[in-house]
């Protein structure tokens, strides 16, 4: 594994009630270790690929996490969550932008989903990464500035930048 999510959720600083989403949860390394980390909160790990699901539920099983739930949605639109408005004290947003057409609409999507003053942990793939090191090549990979600038035209406020570990950046914004 190339980033350590224990590491960059304690960078992220949760509170142990907080309600977490984890946006493209794949396999739920981040919603495992946040269900662990909020242990009087919630934590919702948001997939679309159905297998994906099944492999998160058997992690949630074996971890004894009652307090991790998971919901297939499409995190690429609006509603797509299926999560209210305003749910989120903090959303993860892990190795997925890269992956997303809509990139507008996934950010407007946090943004509904958040509270006022709720917080993104965003981490992606290094671009300065050549893509023989990562053995894949991460196509729609954006540096770390430009993301920034997408969060902020969309009125969120960068609180700062961390390292998240080899071939990959991390910031942390706030919705304003």
């Amino acid at each position: 594994m190339f980033a350590d999510p224990v590491k960059n959720l304690r960078v992220f600083g949760l509170k142990d009630d907080d309600t977490v989403v984890d946006l493209g949860a794949g396999t739920g390394f981040y919603s495992i270790a946040a269900g662990r980390l909020v242990s009087r909160g919630q934590v919702y790990a948001v997939e679309i690929v159905k297998d994906f699901l099944d492999t998160i539920k058997h992690k949630i099983k074996d971890a004894r996490l009652t307090n991790v739930h998971v919901i297939w949605g499409d995190v690429e639109k609006i509603d797509g969550t299926k999560l209210k408005n305003g749910i989120a004290d903090a959303v993860i947003a892990s190795n997925i932008l890269f992956q997303i057409e809509n990139k507008e609409e996934f950010i407007e999507e946090i943004k509904r989903i958040l509270k006022k003053k709720g917080k993104v942990l965003f981490i992606d793939w290094d671009k300065e990464v050549p893509s023989h090191q990562l053995g894949m090549s991460p196509k729609g990979g954006l540096h770390m500035n430009e993301v920034r600038d997408m969060f902020e035209n969309k009125g969120f406020v960068f609180q700062r930048e961390f390292n998240a570990g080899s071939h990959h950046y991390g910031m942390i914004l706030i919705k304003n």
